[in-house]
């Protein structure tokens, strides 16, 4: 599988890997960020304390407990990109604004996002334990997808159906044709 130095990447850039919970965002964030030899951030860990409490207690968020969190995600990027540095981040950036918000922190700022289906994903997310983010909540999660429109080309729409090593392939190819 290649790496950064075999792409040529020269310029930096942060790869923002979105999807409802229980998609694979971290799995294949981790995975990606891996075998580029990039830095990777999990955006869950940026969370204000509120909000992980609320979630854990099977509350969604709502727009206004996500603003800051956004914001963190957002300055992270930039502060890479400033850098010169190119990371993966795992971010769940369900609507368009959130990716709009995210973009401030530079152009070179895209996003993967993993596309399933709401069976699987919660097949998933029953297995899982120990997160705050339960099967529970994953309904709350598609109500607030907007999935990305054609007109956002700075979005890569990629099918979990396989491994996360294949998705994270196939994320790889692209940054190699693109």
């Amino acid at each position: 599988m290649p790496n950064a130095e075999a792409l040529d990447i020269e310029d930096p850039q942060v790869l923002v890997v979105m999807g409802v919970s229980g998609s694979g965002k971290t799995t294949v964030g981790r995975e990606i960020a891996e075998r580029l030899g990039w830095p990777f951030f999990e955006g869950d860990d940026l969370h204000p304390d509120a909000n992980v409490k609320k979630m854990g207690s099977g509350e969604p968020l709502a727009d206004a407990d996500r603003q800051p969190w956004l914001e963190k995600i957002r300055d992270l990027a930039g502060r890479l990109l400033a850098e010169g540095r190119s990371g993966v981040i795992a971010c769940s950036a369900l609507k368009r604004a959130y990716r709009e918000l995210l973009r401030e922190g530079g152009d070179a700022v895209r996003f993967v996002y993993l596309a399933g289906e709401h069976a699987q994903i919660r097949a998933r997310l029953e297995e899982r334990s120990g997160h705050y983010m339960t099967a529970d909540l994953l309904e709350s999660q598609f109500d607030a997808l907007e999935e990305p429109g054609p007109d956002e080309k700075y979005v890569l729409e990629v099918s979990i159906a396989g491994s996360p090593e294949a998705t994270a392939c196939e994320v790889i190819k692209h940054l190699e044709t693109n």
